[in-house]
């Protein structure tokens, strides 16, 4: 294992909890799925990382897949926590559990 790879495993592992931690102690929704996709793309770059260090493709395809349902989850997601933050300005996690009807 090279230093670069192991450097960049820490990086995605340090990346990870920062998105760990964001999503546990933050309260707004926009922050929070700032913080999912922080930790998807950490994820992404561990799955690179392997690819590279196995000689493999399969996780860089893995990342494509990921990338997908991101870009998808951020559409969505980012619709809802949007419109439901034009109604009631300053809005939390718990104002979102309103949608559950």
């Amino acid at each position: 294992m090279r230093n670069l790879d192991m450097a960049y495993l820490v990086l995605s592992a340090v990346l990870f909890g920062l998105g760990a931690v964001g999503l546990l102690v933050r309260r707004n929704p926009l922050v929070m799925i700032m913080c999912v996709e922080l930790m998807l793309n950490a994820v992404n770059l561990s799955f690179v990382t392997f690819g590279v260090m196995l000689d493999d493709i399969t996780g860089q395809v893995i990342v494509f897949f990921v990338l997908v349902v991101a870009a998808a989850e951020v559409v969505v997601g980012l619709g809802l926590v949007v419109a439901v933050v034009r109604r009631k300005p300053g809005a939390t996690a718990d104002d979102i559990r309103l949608l559950r009807g």
